[in-house]
């Protein structure tokens, strides 16, 4: 087990965008959706929403599509673009594929002695077909999903049950995300955040929103992960 004078040391995984190529089905679904509703929400609108709360994310493309707040039937509508949302997704499904070192950073993660963590609120239906889609069971300590908390990213509650989990201090865990949502979710809740380019997002607004690292892909954090993670921790001292 890696250990740093703090005790061990654990590496929390988002999915969706870190390591498996999923973030444009969820926009291409979204938009589908919508449109089934008859809204319309450009896609870069929807792409910069992906990973927030579902419910938050649903609110925010109903204002931008012109619902009021006040509208009659908006809560018909919301609870239609999400349940179009989860089918639509569902449908493609088996279009999804592990990205750039996806299954290797999560190997190299239990290589090296760190409790592993999946730290993620998709729903059990869409986990478990990402999680067939990794094949990394023997490699991962603990997980998350949709059925523990109430309110996902940015709320840091998942990223907090993730650390219980995983048996370790905050200070001793390490997020990986690709949304900026992945960052202020661990930064609220005393972890370090590390960020991947993959789900589309841009360096300088992951590094604004908490990420201390920010990686091309997971195939690079893998290359350079026992620095990055021992570095980033506590008390950072000779691992025994």
């Amino acid at each position: 087990m890696a250990e740093i004078e703090g005790g061990k040391l654990a590496v929390l995984f988002d999915i969706d965008g870190t390591l498996v190529d999923s973030v444009y089905a969820h926009v291409a679904a979204w938009h589908e959706a919508l449109a089934e509703v008859d809204l319309t929400v450009p896609h870069w609108e929807i792409h910069r929403r992906i990973g927030m709360d579902g419910s938050l994310l649903v609110d925010e493309l109903l204002d931008i599509a012109g619902v009021a707040a006040d509208a009659p039937g908006r809560s018909d509508l919301a609870d239609a673009a999400s349940s179009g949302h989860t089918e639509a997704y569902l449908r493609r499904a088996e279009s999804l594929t592990i990205l750039p070192g996806g299954r290797e950073v999560v190997v190299r993660a239990k290589e090296l002695g760190y409790v592993v963590v999946l730290a993620t609120s998709a729903p059990e239906d869409e986990l478990q077909i990402l999680r067939d889609l990794l094949d990394v069971e023997d490699h991962i300590d603990a997980v998350t999903s949709g059925e523990d908390v109430e309110t996902a990213k940015p709320d840091a509650t998942v990223v907090k049950i993730a650390v219980e989990r995983a048996g370790v201090s905050a200070s001793n865990a390490v997020m990986v995300g690709d949304a900026t949502w992945d960052a202020i979710a661990a930064t609220k809740v005393g972890v370090r955040s590390v960020a991947v380019l993959t789900g589309g997002i841009g360096g300088d607004a992951l590094r604004g929103a908490g990420a201390k690292r920010v990686f091309q892909d997971a195939r690079h954090l893998a290359d350079d992960l026992a620095k990055t993670v021992d570095g980033l921790c506590a008390s950072p001292g000779s691992r025994r």
